[in-house]
């Protein structure tokens, strides 16, 4: 059986690639080894599915640290606004969120799955699904993909879609980079983002904050001088082994790329109260202190952050809760703005790639054609979506970043192929 275009991974970026290939006329096939497509799709979001994201394309690219800045040239093609506009073409309508998240209006994910299967219908590509590949063969006219049946299909152009390795289960497990390789390309260095941390810290072993959330704080990745990497204000979360939520899965990767320089434990520096300066909130706890010299001073300053960190912050500093205000030294005031405002953990691991929500690393993105996402060292071969070594935070970007350059690849594959 000859194909002018075989995409193999049923993802975001592979269904987006089907599209766009058989919409310029071309016999496509799309295969995948699971039992349905758009698996991940469908679990985006908490079950609804974040498309993409409104932002301006500077500011999508900002989100996406992992080589963002190649992506500008895909983005001349077709971006995040280019899919809002291809949803609602379909008819799913869909509806803004914070931070510019933008959500199927229904608020369900399948209605975004579905639309693009009725599109892949409607434009005659094939579907097989629960079809594992074996092997590629590239040649000079044609490439020949072999299935574990050991059935043989022949193709001009293949789609690379098959993911990276975080989320597994969705049928993610690495497949691609050997197939890759086998065509010459590098593979840099695999390692998990958007992860949660792992501490040995002994109040995270006793749970004494598990489960406790922090709203809207600063937290800051701390390198081996004490300085600020980076820093996200969102809110995070205390569990049962360290570190997760918004904020922590947003810093995760940078403590990542520290543990691969060979620097471990990592400290996180957490900001409770990022509006107010230290010397500000030292002379506040001062003038409550003089003005009310008799009352409990955990009383005084019940309320600024959760009751659980507030004691476990005045225990640190040695305030015993029968602590009268008054009697409470100008030191002990300091040491408790300092634990305010630069609460620290050492993070000793993240969890595995597995339990990462997206794949750092991946094939090296100075070996594809920005424009056409083509790879430059192999003829009508294509890559798109996590495979590449691209990562953005979560929010929509990397979802962004699969349809856009899922999209780009489809088309050339398809020119390339009727060429």
């Amino acid at each position: 059986m000859t194909y002018q275009v075989i995409v193999i991974g049923g993802g975001p970026s592979g269904l987006m690639a089907a599209i766009a290939a058989a919409e310029q006329g071309v016999k496509t096939l799309l295969i995948d080894k699971g039992n349905k497509l758009g698996t991940k799709l469908a679990i985006s979001g908490g079950g609804r599915c974040n498309v993409t994201n409104r932002l301006p394309e500077e500011e999508v690219i900002k989100h996406i640290p992992g080589n963002g800045k190649f992506l500008y040239s895909p983005f001349s093609v077709f971006n995040n606004y280019d899919i809002i506009d291809f949803f609602e073409g379909l008819g799913v309508a869909l509806k803004e969120e914070d931070h510019g998240r933008m959500f199927p209006v229904s608020n369900k994910a399948k209605d975004v799955v579905n639309a693009l299967l009725d599109r892949l219908k409607e434009l005659n590509v094939e579907i097989r699904t629960k079809t594992p590949v074996q092997a590629i063969h590239y040649g000079e006219q044609e490439h020949q993909v072999i299935l574990h049946s050991q059935e043989k299909i022949t193709t001009r152009s293949v789609i690379l879609a098959v993911g990276g390795k975080a989320v597994p289960h969705t049928g993610s497990t690495g497949d691609g980079y050997a197939w890759a390789k086998k065509a010459g390309h590098t593979i840099t260095e695999l390692f998990p983002t958007e992860v949660p941390l792992i501490s040995n810290e002994s109040f995270i072993k006793e749970k004494i904050l598990q489960g406790l959330a922090l709203r809207d704080v600063n937290v800051s990745v701390l390198n081996k001088k004490g300085k600020a990497i980076i820093t996200h204000q969102m809110d995070m979360l205390f569990t049962h082994f360290g570190l997760s939520g918004p904020a922590i899965l947003r810093c995760s990767q940078y403590v990542v790329k520290e543990f691969m320089k060979g620097h471990k434990p990592v400290l996180i520096e957490i900001d409770c109260l990022p509006d107010q300066k230290d010397h500000e909130l030292l002379l506040q706890l001062q003038t409550l202190v003089e003005e009310q010299p008799k009352k409990l001073f955990r009383n005084l300053v019940k309320g600024m952050v959760p009751e659980r960190l507030m004691d476990y912050l005045l225990h640190k500093g040695q305030i015993v809760p029968e602590d009268k205000a008054g009697n409470i030294s100008n030191q002990k005031l300091r040491t408790f703005v300092e634990e305010l405002k630069h609460f620290q953990i050492q993070v000793h691991d993240s969890q595995p790639l597995e339990k990462a929500f997206v794949t750092g690393g991946g094939i090296s993105i100075k070996e594809i054609v920005p424009n056409t996402m083509q790879s430059k060292l192999m003829e009508r071969l294509y890559f798109c979506g996590e495979i590449l070594d691209i990562h953005g935070y979560t929010g929509g970007y990397n979802i962004t970043a699969a349809m856009v350059t899922g999209r780009v690849a489809g088309m050339h594959a398809a020119w390339e192929a009727m060429g």
